[in-house]
């Protein structure tokens, strides 16, 4: 049991798409006018690379086409690969920003949860991927997972509240639990019961894209910083 992790528990930030619209009216930017050019890298595991689905239909494809919808113009990076620990992807994050991205979307620790491994593993592993993007710049949306509730309460309790206690420490954005709506709906999910199928995926999209969002003002200001300096 981990015993350096607060007991808390998530709460959905309902006031974000009002803050990024205050955020744009100081900025004086129309909604459809923010982040155009920045390349977007979705970084995680099989949920992220698309496990199971056939081209254009996973997470990184479809969000990109729904920014496209906004009249965005951003690259989805996928940089997600199936299996991945927090280990594994602290491993592999040097190779994966050498795609020089403008804001990362952090979604890892769904493996660790399935495998049983330690919380604090997890914790201590995101926390060094999560150094390393601040130390670079880069706007990071963390993107929380729950661990299957077979595993007891109390390791339950303990992964859970590693993606708050980060982004409170990381001050990063925090969208809380990536499957929320999808995770237990047969008709959103494949065979396995584990992945999403393609609406699935779709569901992510449309529950993620205020915090996306709100990451992209976040990339477009610090471009605009680095512009001017």
């Amino acid at each position: 049991m981990v015993t350096d992790l607060p007991k808390r528990r998530f709460r959905l930030r309902t006031a974000v798409t009002g803050l990024a619209a205050a955020v744009l009216l100081h900025l004086g930017a129309p909604l459809g006018q923010a982040a155009d050019g920045v390349r977007l890298l979705a970084f995680g595991d099989s949920l992220t690379h698309g496990y199971g689905l056939t081209e254009g239909e996973a997470f990184p494809d479809q969000l990109q086409r729904a920014l496209e919808a906004e009249g965005r113009s951003v690259e989805v990076l996928n940089g997600g690969n199936s299996g991945d620990t927090t280990a594994a992807g602290l491993a592999r994050l040097d190779w994966s920003l050498a795609d020089s991205p403008d804001a990362v979307i952090l979604e890892l620790g769904a493996n660790d949860a399935l495998r049983g491994l330690e919380p604090q593993a997890a914790y201590d592993n995101l926390d060094k991927i999560l150094a390393r993007l601040t130390a670079e710049g880069l706007p990071v949306l963390l993107v929380g997972m729950q661990a299957p509730r077979n595993l007891g309460a109390d390791y339950a309790e303990d992964f859970d509240d590693i993606f708050p206690q980060l982004a409170e420490e990381h001050k990063v954005l925090l969208y809380p639990f990536f499957l929320d709506g999808v995770a237990l709906e047969p008709r959103l999910n494949q065979a396995d019961g584990i992945h999403p199928n393609k609406d699935g995926v779709a569901v992510i999209v449309e529950n993620i894209m205020p915090y996306v969002r709100q990451l992209l003002r976040q990339a477009d200001r610090k471009r605009a910083e680095t512009s001017d300096g």
